[in-house]
């Protein structure tokens, strides 16, 4: 009796803090660089969840090291729900590329909330007279095929690693500082393709300097309808999902993750919010708490299995 009366008070307790929560406001760590896709759509949530919690959410940007100085100022935060990550599939990328990773991806982090799959286009500069995906795996197949990387084991590393592991061509990457310089290289020809988010690459596809030969999500993006996927082209298991999430820490009260994952699923529900993530070109992912969390536990061995057939080694 005196154990179900300490677990009945535990589960109060819970209940109480999470209906004060949030009495002040929300810091939002995310670890990659301001301005980037992977920040872009966590504003554009949180924006609306502000409203909905009626607190601020303030953006901390910490980018560097794979995300994984980001992700730590979480997993070694005060799991009170005042400290959130939104974090992409980098995530579950690290344990398998980056050596002595400084906290445990599955111990010390909760998925809260699925906020989107975020499809990238692989380009190619229309100087190379490549009109086809077919044509680029042919190159490959006679001289590696060079393509923008902005990190060894960066999610546009892992969807080039998949396309490569289906198709049986050659690869070299090409190290860039960032995204939007791989882009560049990409469209002025200094490099034969990169795997770029949909939005920064449209405008160089509209001027007609860069050609999109496929996607790498398992379904067609909204803002490339006629650009067939990876797997429609003939390539199967060559899909890659580039994922934005919220994350708390370990310990994080349940009713608090449970408030928080209900609170995220109602702003992605909201039409404003649901035609600014369409505008660049978010696929929604309807996954509440305990479905994203058992989709991270799925995509760590997934982006495991792809780092061994792949030959990349932690570092």
């Amino acid at each position: 009796m005196l154990i179900a009366v300490a677990l009945a008070g535990l589960a109060f307790a819970d209940l109480a803090q999470a209906t004060e929560w949030p009495s002040r406001p929300i810091r939002a760590i995310v670890p990659l660089s301001a301005g980037s896709a992977a920040d872009i759509i966590p504003r554009i949530v949180f924006e609306q969840l502000s409203e909905q919690l009626k607190q601020p959410i303030i953006i901390d940007n910490r980018p560097g090291a794979s995300g994984t100085i980001g992700a730590r100022v979480v997993a070694t935060a005060e799991p009170d729900g005042y400290t959130i990550l939104a974090h992409s599939s980098a995530l579950v990328i690290a344990p398998s590329t980056v050596g002595k990773l400084p906290y445990d991806p599955i111990k010390d982090l909760v998925p809260v909330g699925a906020l989107g799959n975020l499809p990238n286009v692989l380009v190619v500069s229309s100087s190379k007279n490549i009109k086809s995906i077919q044509e680029l795996v042919d190159l490959g197949k006679t001289k590696p095929v060079t393509y923008g990387s902005i990190g060894v084991g960066s999610p546009i590393q892992m969807a080039m690693e998949r396309l490569r592991l289906s198709a049986g061509f050659k690869v070299e990457p090409i190290p860039y500082k960032g995204a939007p310089e791989a882009l560049l290289g990409a469209a002025t020809g200094q490099i034969d393709a990169y795997y770029s988010p949909i939005l920064p690459a449209l405008p160089f596809i509209r001027d007609h300097k860069l050609i999109p030969l496929v996607v790498s999500s398992p379904t067609r993006a909204q803002t490339l309808p006629d650009v067939r996927t990876s797997e429609e082209a003939g390539y199967p298991n060559s899909s890659y999902r580039f994922w934005i999430g919220v994350f708390v820490p370990a310990k994080t009260p349940a009713a608090i993750v449970e408030r928080l994952s209900a609170e995220i699923e109602s702003a992605l529900k909201v039409p404003a919010v649901q035609e600014k993530l369409a505008k660049l070109g978010v696929q929604p992912m309807s996954l509440g708490h305990e479905q994203f969390a058992k989709f991270v536990k799925d995509e760590l061995v997934v982006n495991s299995d792809l780092a061994k057939a792949a030959g990349i080694h932690a570092q």
